[in-house]
Formats: C-alpha cells, sequence, structure tokens
C-alpha cells in the first residue's frame, strides 16, 4: 500500500495565496497525501476557504491557534500531532506547488534522511497578477518561465529544470545551513527524534535552521532536492524581524551545545494542560477532485 503523506501549509491572514495552494496541490498527479492547514492565528475567512476545499483532498484538516506573534514553530508542531502520514512536507501558504510535487517528494523520500527543497520568487508585479487574474503558474511550462524570466518577473530560473542527479543528492548529507522549511521532507520518525520544531523560537527566523540542525546532530542526513521539488514563492512584504537577533542567540546556543532534543517541542505541546484550540474543517472527504 502506498504511504500517505501530510502536506502542512502555514498561513497566517492570506486567504488568497492559500487558495491558489490549496489549487495547485488538488491537482497533483500523486493523490495520496493528506493537507494540514497549519493557521497562525488567522481571520474566520481562512477557516470558511479551507472548508470550501474540503471535498478536493482525501484529507484536509484546519489546526488553529491564537495569534500571539509569529509562532511558526509551535502551529507546525500542532500539525504534525494532528497529521497521519509517514511522511511530513513542510509548505509556507504562499508557495505554490507544480503538479509533480508530491510524487517527486514521494520518489526522492527514504527514513533517515529529510529533503531540502528550493523556490523560485515571483516579483511584486507578477504575485499581483497570479492572485488577481487568477493565473495557473503552476502549469506553466519552461519556455514561458524562461520568457518571464527574461522581463525581471522571477528571480531565477535554474530551480524549475529537472535533472536526475541520483546519488548526488546525497552529497550534502551534513550540511544543514540555509535550508528554509517553505519546501522541507522529513519523516516521522526522524521528527519524533528530535522533538519536531522548538517553539522557543518565537518570532521570525531560525527555527527551521534549528530543526535541520538537530536532526543532522541525531543522524538524519540532508538528500538535496533541487532541481526536482522547486516551489513558487509569492512575492509578500518582510516579516517583522525585530526577534531576529534573539533566535541568532538561541541558534548559537544550539550551536554550541550537543542537544539534540527541542526545549519547547512537540512533547511539551501534548502534555500541554491548556493546548490552543484547534479546528477541523474536513476530514476524511473522499469526493471526486
Amino acid at each position: 500500500m502506498t504511504e500517505l503523506i501530510s502536506v502542512v501549509v502555514t498561513t497566517y491572514n492570506r486567504e488568497d495565496a492559500l487558495a491558489a495552494v490549496l489549487r495547485a496541490l488538488a491537482r497533483q498527479g500523486d493523490r495520496d497525501f493528506e493537507v494540514i492547514v497549519a493557521d497562525d492565528g488567522s481571520r474566520p475567512a481562512t477557516a470558511q476557504l479551507v472548508k470550501t476545499w474540503s471535498s478536493r483532498f482525501k484529507r484536509l484538516a484546519h489546526v488553529w491557534q491564537p495569534h500571539d506573534g509569529f509562532r511558526a514553530a509551535q502551529i507546525r508542531n500542532r500539525a504534525i500531532l494532528e497529521a497521519r502520514g509517514e511522511l511530513c512536507v513542510f509548505l509556507d501558504g504562499d508557495c505554490i506547488p507544480r503538479p509533480d510535487f508530491i510524487a517527486v517528494h514521494r520518489r526522492l523520500a527514504q527514513p533517515g534522511w529529510f529533503i531540502a527543497g528550493n523556490r523560485v520568487l515571483l516579483s511584486p508585479a507578477l504575485t499581483q497578477r497570479v492572485l488577481r487574474e487568477n493565473l495557473e503558474p503552476e502549469l506553466w511550462g519552461l519556455s514561458e518561465w524562461l520568457a518571464r524570466r527574461l522581463r525581471g518577473e522571477i528571480n531565477r530560473i535554474q530551480p524549475l529544470v529537472s535533472l536526475p542527479l541520483g546519488r548526488i543528492r546525497r552529497w550534502a548529507g551534513l550540511a544543514w545551513r540555509n535550508i528554509r522549511s517553505a519546501n522541507l521532507a522529513v519523516h516521522r520518525t526522524d521528527l519524533m527524534r528530535v522533538d519536531g520544531f522548538d517553539a522557543a523560537f518565537n518570532g521570525w527566523g531560525r527555527e527551521d535552521s534549528d530543526l535541520v540542525l538537530r536532526l543532522v546532530r541525531s543522524g538524519v542526513r540532508r538528500k538535496d532536492g533541487r532541481f526536482a521539488t522547486a516551489v513558487l514563492h509569492l512575492w509578500h512584504p518582510e516579516n517583522d524581524r525585530s526577534r531576529l537577533p534573539i533566535n541568532n542567540d538561541l541558534l548559537d546556543g544550539v550551536m554550541h551545545s550537543n542537544r539534540i532534543k527541542a526545549t519547547a517541542g512537540l512533547t511539551a505541546l501534548r502534555s500541554s494542560s491548556s493546548p490552543a484550540p484547534l479546528q477541523f474543517a474536513a476530514e476524511d472527504s473522499h469526493e471526486a477532485p
């Protein structure tokens, strides 16, 4: 039987971008996956949007926590606890996957290895057009992207080229820097080994670096997802980075320790006496897409 994949989509008050991401996920060639929308305190419109897409997926769940600043690490942990798949693929709610995204992650997946993908950044003008006109960039071919690169509408085109790199993908096995959880796949057993993300990283930045550093330290290795799993990152204003110096200090502390487990990870969340509310927009829907 094919292994279920859990796609964890992080979002906060950006329904137009989330709708584009859900649309692209709904047209995946590989259908054996569920979607957990990890909502860091959005307004009710996000829950309503998730509900409208419920019939298009094998399972679509909405996990919500009250907004109290940027708490991506904690809401991802809540989604991990709700997920049922053996492989968790983390995707930001403004990163549009192409139709083979799930199939490629499944092909590359391997216990003891995490898959670090990359992205192509869309310009503000192209992002506005995609969202305003309901364009479907996940279906554009390489010639279309080349033309847009020449017009300066995307930052690069190389990630959109598919290459069968084989064993070369394992060469960066110990590298952990500059990995983003906007496109990252980790087996559940490996996440449990390090107790998930560390919610001590409150505010934008470094929670993904902390996770992959602890994964590598625990024996999990990196498999390169470049030239295979690239996503289309919609433009957005820069997040508040006022807590980045604090998070840099936290990461520095992890680097100079031998710690593997999160200080405020899955275990702490599971044992919390007053967990944040969970909302489920849909569960186990089996209607045809």
